[in-house]
């Protein structure tokens, strides 16, 4: 599994490819590249690469989704005794950012289209892993599971 710990907006992140992130608004539009080179630390098959404080020619790639706006926040200030009190709402700006590729000096690492794969109807999980089709067996009436599943033929007795 590949991953990388990026820096923006204030905070910090650990972000995969194919996963989608809600960060600090970005002046972008919907559906925008963006490319975000102020990378922490970039882990990829048990290889860890720690910047100082920036690790050297890695960045991370993705696409904005959309701009929105985060959940109201209420903030309710009062004095006791007093006839004071002041309520107040806040909604923060928000970009949803799906993270594309992870690259290391010039090579991608890891992308997106990769690290996800769609089930398809009818699929089993585990062959929409290998993007194989998925085995059937059709039980007739009268046969067991296990010979369906084996896929040998039934012995019934004709009398």
């Amino acid at each position: 599994m590949t991953y990388a710990i990026i820096e923006t907006g204030g905070k910090q992140l650990r972000v995969e490819p194919g996963r989608f992130y809600d960060i600090e608004l970005l002046s972008v539009q919907a559906e925008e590249k963006v490319t975000i080179e102020a990378v922490l630390l970039v882990q990829h098959n048990g290889e860890v690469t720690i910047g100082q404080p920036h690790v050297t020619g890695a960045k991370v790639e993705g696409t904005v989704m959309r701009n929105l706006r985060g959940r109201k926040v209420l903030v309710y200030k009062m004095k006791p005794k007093k006839k004071t009190r002041k309520k107040r709402g806040h909604r923060q700006e928000i970009t949803r950012l799906m993270i594309d590729s992870i690259s290391l000096d010039g090579s991608v690492l890891s992308s997106g289209e990769a690290a996800t794969g769609e089930i398809q109807p009818g699929e089993s999980i585990e062959n929409a892993v290998d993007n194989q089709p998925a085995e059937t067996a059709e039980i007739q009436p009268g046969e067991s599971i296990e010979n369906a599943v084996d896929n040998q033929p039934t012995e019934t007795a004709t009398e």
